[in-house]
C-alpha cells in the first residue's frame, strides 16, 4: 500500500508533467497566459493535487472519489493542450510529448483506481493515544448496544416514501 506521496508513482509523474507545462506556459505573453495558460496550469496541477488529497483521506471511497476528480482533470488537461497546439502556443513535438505522458498517467491512474476497495486502506500502526486518554477520562461511556430504547423507533413512526 502507498504510505507516502514519495511512494506514489502516478502522483509523482503527474507532478512532473505539471512542472513541464509550467515551463512552457511561463514563457507566453500576458493574454495567452491569462486565457489558455491559467486554465491549462490549473487543470494539470489538479491531477496531482487531487491524488494527494485523496491519499490524505481514510476511507477508500473518498480516495476513489478524489482519484476520479484527478482523472477528470487529466482529460481537461488534454483538451487545453489540444487548444494550445491549435492556437500555435505549443509546438507539435511538445504537444505529442505531453499528450503521450498524459496517456501513460491515465493508464496508471485507471489501474490505481481499479485496485481501490475495502481493505486497501488500513489504520495507522501507532496507538491512538489521544483516544485512549479521552476514554480513560470518561468513566461512563455510551452503551454499545444499538437496540437501546433511546435509539429505536416504533414502526408507526418510521416515515414512508410518498407513493
Amino acid at each position: 500500500m502507498i504510505k507516502s506521496l514519495e511512494d506514489f508513482r502516478v502522483y509523482n509523474r503527474a507532478l512532473q508533467v505539471g512542472e513541464e507545462v509550467w515551463d512552457v506556459v511561463i514563457k507566453w505573453d500576458y493574454f495567452q497566459k491569462d486565457t489558455v495558460g491559467k486554465q491549462l496550469v490549473r487543470a494539470v496541477d489538479s491531477i496531482a493535487a487531487n491524488l494527494s488529497e485523496g491519499l490524505g483521506r481514510y476511507h477508500y471511497k473518498e480516495i476513489k472519489n478524489f482519484s476520479y476528480y484527478s482523472r477528470g482533470s487529466l482529460f481537461e488537461t488534454k483538451t487545453w493542450i489540444t487548444k494550445a497546439k491549435s492556437r500555435n502556443l505549443i509546438g507539435e513535438t511538445k504537444s505529442k510529448e505531453l499528450l503521450n505522458e498524459l496517456e501513460l498517467i491515465g493508464k496508471m491512474l485507471n489501474t490505481y483506481i481499479n485496485t481501490l476497495g475495502p481493505g486497501t486502506v488500513s489504520e495507522p500502526e501507532e496507538e491512538y493515544s489521544i483516544l485512549s486518554k479521552s476514554h480513560d477520562q470518561n468513566p461512563n461511556p455510551p452503551s454499545p448496544n444499538p437496540q437501546s430504547p433511546s435509539s429505536t423507533t416504533p414502526d408507526s413512526q418510521v416515515p414512508t416514501p410518498n407513493a
